[in-house]
């Protein structure tokens, strides 16, 4: 096919040009094409070279809008329509909207707009589909026919308004797009129905409110090639997290069909992420991926009375990921050369939003907008705004977090836009899903909670850029939540919001993180959670002193290693018919244990890249072990011939003496494919492994030999293994330690317990567990004394400096290389460490 030469705009005033090709302009020109159009052109001329692809097209300009409403007198009908306009007043509101809108759309174009459009649609279709050589070997009756059927490109027809996509106000969702639009005709009205959408309800109350003129900003319009989604997949990416504000991860989401529905959050996406700095280096690092229900797609109404339609996916597809690895890795690439193009071009850091598409008929991908994100790039970075929630109740309803904040109130349920006048100021929002037409009342809102939608929906980033906490993706709220029913919606437990029942107390902290003192003494968090890492990471500290695998494995993968390895010989099928159900996409079950073990790891170990992150390695006790799926089999109890029944656990087949059994070592090499997915090929090489409850040299060295077998050799790749120092043994046989291990972290719990002789898990001795008793001082004491000669690092992770300030400055005092502490003890003790080494 021969590509057809585009004629340049016959104006050669670029300002007073009715149309102008994408190529022809570029991110400063917002004033001339609006937000939306500039940032296409700025990439086709800057990034396609690049290796990034965007569809080609051409705008009308701000000129043409406003040649319109000035040629057709129609300024001083609008400004006399919106003399006594209340935006406040949704009666009012939706009245002059309406009245705008039909205004508009009543008054046709000028004859020279509508030629320019057609004509400009007419090359678009050249580039296309014409082809002159196949045209003139035609009979004239075929080339009429050939030409009307090339001349019928399907393209997207959007708004692209001179005050939108700007880096302090996104305008989301506040004029209209259509898609798959054909011939002259329907592009002519699709342009002529985005000028009027310059006046929809939502775009003149959030003009109202953010503080712009209605007739100062002008409506562009974008006739894009459209790409073939609805034969494929499409979604939304961001360069950051959309919650945390985390500038290292990339959070991309997915659905089947046009992206529309990701948008306006019709439909529960897939959602991944991915590492941006390794990603950069060449790894594959994708730190998530989360199934979305995809209930529907968004097609083409071939033959119908619509553009489009949406229709139900088939139930195997929706059990599938909609995007490869290498797609969601080429998408990540992606946004990493936009983000960093548009942070070069404004001369700061500007993470963006973006809106992609898979190409069915190709296989190719496409970017179809960027712009700048417009919540996180303007929150204020030195101040540490944390929510706690100090009572829980009844969780009625889960779905996908939005912000980190807390609202609460009496619950409205709307169902429709027609009834949005009920709501009231302060009520909680429960609906499907918030599309740009409830904006007037989401500002009202103390919180949203909705049945559909991702992270990347419209409902999202409205609610994140107003500051409201919202819950998307409930699948039930506006059936298990009533009107009038008090509610509190928390959003700061993690990636899963909750709804809970009642009015309950929380509190709100702001921390000042300017000028915090530098420590020689490295303060470092405890962290277990992936899903809290991001957000944690806010937090000063130099790293991670202690990431625990349980609660990865008992939250994330619930089922025991050995039950995964040996699933044909489990002797319970209702345990079975639970892993399956669990292990549903894996063929091969243990590789679902590695992959969620390594994502959990990695997603910890990228929070706080590239300080150090010091995973130990599984600790579960044989007790705890048994209470995990298909664990009663594999677990020494009065039932089991082979390893009989264990005592007390808290002392038994725990830490190091499992990774060498027979019993568990194939267990144990999962745990090391883990991590050597996490090291080698994410390229997260600060996680440093540790090793629990080691009782002797030689026991460590039978550890390392069964990592080396599994490709975890320690020297290579600055591979360091640590131990904990918490038996007695660990202390008194230091020295010898330091000859096997690159590090100790001081596990103060167990070795409290173990100096003392008690069962700290007993209530009948727990009044004499004290770490601040002398003999356990003396052994921390001596262990710090030992490594400091060995030239190995020491640092402590048990609970003592956390809730302990006087033991805190004991351990500063012996001149400790670290300090690991929960996270809400990490700014108190920074500054009384600072406070103690000044002297």
């Amino acid at each position: 096919m021969v590509t057809a030469t585009f004629e340049k705009t016959a104006s050669t005033q670029r300002e007073t040009a009715l149309i102008l090709w994408f190529e022809e302009v570029g991110s400063q020109d917002v004033g001339l094409v609006g937000g939306k159009n500039s940032s296409l052109g700025e990439m086709i001329q800057q990034l396609q070279p690049k290796g990034v692809n965007v569809p080609g097209g051409f705008a009308t300009t701000a000129y043409a809008y406003r040649y319109f409403i000035q040629s057709a007198g129609l300024e001083a009908k609008l400004r006399e329509l919106f003399a006594d306009l209340d935006v406040n007043d949704v009666i009012n509101l939706q009245d002059k909207g309406r009245r705008a809108r039909s205004l508009i759309l009543n008054t046709p174009f000028p004859d020279e707009l509508q030629q320019a459009i057609a004509q400009a649609y007419k090359q678009l279709c050249e580039r296309y589909g014409y082809d002159a050589s196949v045209c003139d070997a035609l009979s004239p009756e075929e080339q009429k026919q050939y030409e009307i059927e090339c001349q019928t490109v399907d393209v997207a027809v959007r708004s692209s308004a001179t005050a939108e996509d700007l880096p302090e106000a996104s305008f989301a969702g506040q004029q209209e797009t259509y898609l798959n639009v054909h011939g002259v005709k329907g592009v002519l009205e699709a342009c002529h129905r985005c000028f009027a959408s310059l006046f929809t309800n939502r775009a003149i109350s959030y003009r109202h409110h953010n503080g712009f003129d209605h007739f100062q900003v002008a409506l562009s319009v974008g006739v894009q090639k459209m790409v073939r989604s609805d034969l494929a997949t499409a979604g939304v990416m961001f360069s950051i997290d959309t919650e945390t504000g985390f500038k290292n991860a990339a959070l991309i989401t997915a659905a089947y069909g046009l992206g529309e529905n990701v948008v306006q959050g019709a439909v529960n996406p897939d959602e991944y992420y991915v590492f941006k700095p390794t990603l950069q280096q060449g790894y594959r690092p994708i730190l998530e991926k989360r199934l979305g229900t995809k209930a529907i797609k968004m097609i083409y109404d071939v033959g119908g009375t619509k553009l489009t339609k949406n229709v139900e996916v088939e139930p195997q597809e929706r059990e599938k990921y909609c995007l490869s690895d290498d797609e969601i890795l080429t998408l990540g690439r992606w946004t990493c050369i936009i983000e960093d193009h548009y942070s070069q071009v404004r001369g700061i850091y500007t993470p963006m939003d973006i809106e992609w598409a898979k190409d069915g008929l190709t296989g190719d991908l496409y970017i179809v907008q960027a712009r700048p994100e417009t919540v996180q790039s303007q929150k204020e970075s030195n101040i540490l705004k944390t929510y706690h929630l100090q009572e829980h109740s009844q969780v009625i309803v889960t779905g996908r977090s939005v912000g980190a904040a807390i609202g609460q109130g009496t619950a409205r349920v709307i169902l429709s836009a027609a009834q949005i006048d009920q709501f009231k100021e302060g009520e909680v929002l429960i609906t499907n899903r918030t599309d740009p037409d409830w904006e007037p009342i989401m500002k009202k809102a103390s919180a949203i909670v909705t049945n559909q939608g991702g992270r990347t929906c419209h409902a999202a980033i409205i609610a994140r850029e107003m500051g409201i906490p919202a819950i998307v993706g409930c699948g039930d709220a506006t059936d298990k939540i009533k009107t009038r029913q008090e509610v509190t919606v928390c959003c700061s437990e993690g990636d899963e919001g909750k709804v809970y029942q009642g009015l309950l107390p929380f509190e709100v902290k702001e921390t000042l993180l300017d000028n915090l003192p530098q420590t020689r003494t490295q303060i470092l968090m405890n962290l277990g959670n992936p899903e809290q890492a991001f957000s944690l990471a806010e937090i000063p500290a130099q790293g991670v002193g202690l990431a625990r695998l349980e609660f990865i494995i008992a939250n994330h993968i619930k089922a025991h290693p050995l039950a995964l390895i040996k699933f044909d010989e489990l002797e319970d099928e209702s345990v079975k018919d639970q892993i399956s159900e669990l292990t549903q996409h894996y063929d091969n079950k243990p590789q679902f244990f590695i992959d969620k073990l390594a994502r959990g790891i990695a997603t910890i170990a990228a929070a706080f890249y590239p300080k150090p992150v010091i995973v130990r390695m599984s600790d579960f006790k044989s007790n705890e072990y048994a209470n995990l799926l298909g664990g009663s089999q594999f677990e020494p109890s009065e039932d089991n011939p082979t390893l009989g029944k264990e005592e007390n656990p808290m002392l038994g087949w725990r830490g190091a003496s499992r990774y060498y059994d027979p019993n568990y070592r194939e267990a144990f090499a999962l745990e090391c494919a883990a991590m050597k997915l996490v090291r080698d090929e994410m390229g997260l090489v600060n996680v440093i492994p540790m090793i629990p409850f080691c009782r002797t040299p030689d026991e460590g060295r039978l550890v390392l030999a069964e990592m080396a077998k599994h490709g975890l050799e320690k020297g290579v790749n600055g591979l360091q293994v640590y131990v904990m120092c918490e038996l007695p043994s660990n202390v008194i046989l230091a020295d010898e330690f330091a000859e096997v291990f690159d590090g100790f972290s001081i596990g103060s719990n167990d070795l409290t317990q173990l100096t003392l002789g008690l069962d700290r898990d007993s209530a009948l001795v727990a009044h004499l567990f004290d770490e601040r008793n002398e003999a356990v001082k003396r052994m921390v004491k001596l262990a710090i004394k030992t490594a400091q000669e060995k030239g190995r690092k020491i640092g402590i992770c048990g609970q003592a400096p956390s809730d302990y300030p006087e033991f805190a400055k004991f351990l500063v005092e012996l001149g400790i290389d670290s300090m690991s502490l929960n996270p809400d003890s990490v700014l108190k003790t920074l500054l009384m460490v600072a406070e103690v080494e000044k002297g």
